[in-house]
């Protein structure tokens, strides 16, 4: 039996990138990829994609990888990646591209620059939970001049959905200080996978943390950074703040692994979040014994490649730059 490559969603149309794949037409023709599968190791413990926290030999990474159409891609085999630590090749020893449960946390912008975007904002967030499985927990930040958590932990999307309906945007922008609190919430995780959402415009003008702190705690954290950037035209973004947000958010989600989607149409958003949701649950973990043994704390650089299959177009990697070595 031969494993099958396909994409989540058809083609965006030209005006912009949307994640209508969830249509009831179905996903398009598969390539197929000749060979049978190889077998998911259980062993992997795909869930646990960051090894800095957990003192063991094994490294994990999530890979996420995508067509020219930025469709998700599914069906390789662990012959297909190659990964790479400080440059030296590793030898992949777990493979799973498994569903597991997920801990996820939606920080959600309710600062005043979001007024006419929040209605979208929240339909988006609720979309987004839907994808959920049941094994999955949630949590919910809030910010405009202050970061809270408008919700704990809880495994019941009616329970975030009620909460969401009484959000009103207004005030100043503390995105950095929210950033922080989700990451911070995620060390109560049950869940070894775990994912944060941010939805928000991208500007910051009133955070405590900085952005060297935010970078340094995202690189330490055992957490996916996805963002929905709503941004304003790049001309009429007015402070520095603005114009440097989604430079901020884009950095944040590559070094862990996650994506940013930048949204022009606001009626765009639920797509989106539903897109986001099911690359959550259609990606690959890796496992590798990095070559080098040294417990020094220090930062090693990952790289992940494929080797894809004949026939097909060039394809896009998504995974974590990195991870801290234990000590």
């Amino acid at each position: 039996m031969s494993a099958a490559l396909w994409a989540q969603s058809p083609p965006p149309p030209p005006s912009g990138e949307s994640a209508s794949g969830q249509n009831p037409g179905g996903p398009p023709p598969p390539f197929v990829v000749p060979g049978p599968p190889v077998p998911s190791k259980r062993n992997a413990r795909p869930g646990d994609k960051n090894p800095m926290r957990v003192d063991v030999d094994l490294a994990l990474v999530n890979v996420t990888v995508t067509d020219p159409y930025n469709r998700l891609v599914t069906g390789l085999e662990q012959e297909n990646f190659r990964v790479f630590e400080d440059n030296q090749e590793q030898e992949i020893t777990h493979f799973s591209s498994e569903d597991v449960p997920v801990s996820i946390g939606v920080v959600m912008d309710l600062s005043g620059s979001m007024a006419n975007k929040i209605d979208k904002s929240r339909m988006a967030a609720l979309q987004f939970f839907k994808t959920a499985n049941p094994q999955d927990e949630f949590f919910v930040v809030s910010f405009n001049e202050r970061a809270e958590l408008s919700s704990a932990f809880t495994t019941s999307v009616d329970d975030i959905q009620t909460r969401l309906m009484f959000t009103a945007a207004h005030g100043r922008t503390a995105l950095l200080d929210a950033i922080y609190l989700g990451l911070s919430q995620m060390r109560g995780a049950r869940n070894q996978k775990k994912a944060l959402l941010v939805i928000s415009d991208g500007g910051d003008n009133h955070s405590r943390y900085s952005e060297h702190d935010i970078r340094e705690f995202a690189r330490e954290a055992d957490t996916q950074i996805y963002a929905i950037g709503l941004y304003d035209p790049a001309g009429s973004r007015g402070s520095v703040e603005e114009v440097n947000g989604p430079a901020l958010l884009n950095e944040l989600s590559d070094m862990s692994g996650g994506r940013t989607f930048a949204v022009s149409n606001l009626n765009d958003l639920p797509d989106i979040a539903i897109k986001i949701g099911m690359e959550l649950r259609n990606q690959y973990v890796l496992g590798y014994r990095p070559s080098n043994h040294k417990r020094d704390g220090k930062w090693r650089k990952i790289k992940v490649k494929l080797r894809p299959p004949k026939g097909l177009p060039p394809l896009n990697v998504y995974a974590k730059s990195g991870y801290y070595a234990p000590q």
